[in-house]
């Protein structure tokens, strides 16, 4: 289902990049599929498309219709990979204006992903006098963004429904036996969905983490895990050819060549959250230890009018990762009798075509540049497709963690602003680090 070309990395990297890193490969593969290398713990994604909660699956299945019929807004209360990975789905696969389209399914809004008044007003002000229920997403509940946001729209509820009513309405995605929000999912009587223990965050959209929200969106979560699975048995098969293997490898011998940032770019406009759960899972998988390509993104053709410059010639730090999909359809451009334009030799062609073209020529641009690139290619747009790329992008940053020597399952820098936000907050406790903080201020 997915193919790669790495034709573009010649000049680039050595010859023997990818036969100089089998063994480490090897190593690595080893470790994701036996669970036992730094952070396996954390590795139960690697066979999540075949081993996921079935029962629980048929639950989100069910709660997923229960919202479409109920209400006329879904918000999801969640931070991180609590909401990034289902927010990248809906987009890709429904568009970016999926809540402006007439459709039998309810509006999806985002919130406690950030602390922005202007942004929770007018959240609430798109709801209006609507129907809605809510999804909160979070292990512990106590994570400061989601937990105020939960704390306005379960408030919310509560007056506009009364306790009993918002009961029906509130769904709650935590940890299995502990935590905060657990504890008062389990004393108010949400249903509620599993945070599993060992998928980490920002490898969870595979859970019900993403595919409640997704679900409510009216996709298809059985074709979305069915096309995991096909990624999951392909890349679970060492050696050179794993399409894996390879890009895991180049990314490896770029960065050891010097190369500082992975440039993320697609030609479709609904593939930008897609890259933004990307950047994530790259960042907080490999930026540790002084180590890891800076995650950067780029929506094409576009950005070749703001940023086509920098990349072009700017420092040479980077190198780009462009993925492709195959065209749904098909526009013919019309002919213009004045030729204003100058472009009627274009007349006829589809604009498939030229953005076809439009990609080719930029390529061999930038990497006469010096820009090396990467093109993964994929089929049509569909939830099969976008379970397939899932899976491979979370399998590659496994392997690629394992060669940089990181625990690519941990996030310890995450704590540093928290601590910091809580002194400053007062709360108890933090009494002595926020004297000290004022004083830097």
């Amino acid at each position: 289902m997915l193919s790669l070309d790495l034709t573009k990395l010649r000049g680039f990297v050595p010859e023997d990049y990818l036969t100089s890193r089998s063994e480490k490969l090897a190593g690595a593969a080893s470790m994701l599929a036996n669970h036992n290398g730094p952070g396996g713990d954390f590795t139960g994604w690697v066979t999540l498309p075949r081993d996921y909660d079935k029962e629980e699956f048929a639950r989100i299945q069910a709660a997923a219709k229960r919202i479409q019929q109920q209400s006329q807004v879904l918000v999801v209360i969640g931070i991180g990979g609590s909401y990034l990975g289902a927010r990248a789905v809906i987009e890709l696969l429904c568009s970016p204006n999926y809540n402006l389209k007439k459709k039998d399914t309810p509006d999806i809004y985002f919130a406690g992903n950030g602390l922005s008044t202007d942004a929770l007003l007018e959240l609430i002000s798109l709801i209006g006098d609507r129907d809605f229920s809510v999804n909160v997403i979070s292990k512990s509940g106590t994570t400061t963004e989601p937990a105020v946001a939960f704390r306005i729209f379960k408030q919310m509820l509560e007056e506009k429904y009364g306790k009993e009513g918002a009961r029906e309405r509130i769904y709650a995605t935590t940890d299995k036996a502990r935590g905060a929000l657990k504890g008062l999912a389990d004393q108010e009587g949400y249903e509620e969905f599993v945070v599993p223990d060992e998928v980490g965050g920002r490898y969870s959209v595979l859970t019900a983490v993403g595919l409640l929200p997704i679900a409510v969106a009216g996709i298809d979560i059985e074709a979305l895990m069915s096309g995991a699975a096909q990624a999951m048995e392909a890349l679970s098969v060492p050696g050179l050819d794993n399409p894996a293997w390879k890009y895991a490898a180049a990314r490896h011998a770029l960065y050891q060549g010097g190369k500082k940032v992975e440039l993320l770019a697609c030609y479709e406009p609904p593939f930008r959250f897609f890259a933004e759960w990307w950047k994530q899972l790259y960042g907080e998988s490999e930026g540790k230890e002084g180590k890891g390509l800076f995650p950067a993104s780029v929506e094409f053709t576009a950005d070749l009018h703001s940023m086509g410059q920098y990349i072009q010639q700017g420092e040479r730090l980077m190198f780009e990762t462009v993925v492709k999909f195959a065209p749904r359809g098909e526009f013919l451009i019309p002919n213009d009798p004045d030729n204003v334009d100058g472009l009627n030799f274009l007349s006829g062609k589809s604009l498939a075509f030229v953005a076809e073209q439009a990609m080719r020529g930029t390529i061999l641009a930038h990497v006469d540049g010096g820009v090396p690139n990467i093109l993964v290619e994929l089929p049509a747009i569909a939830p099969d497709t976008v379970g397939y790329l899932i899976y491979f992008f979370e399998y590659v940053c496994g392997l690629s963690g394992y060669l940089l020597e990181v625990n690519p399952f941990d996030q310890p820098g995450v704590e540093a602003y928290k601590k910091n936000m809580f002194a400053l907050l007062g709360k108890p406790g933090y009494e002595a680090q926020r004297a000290e903080l004022e004083k830097r201020l």
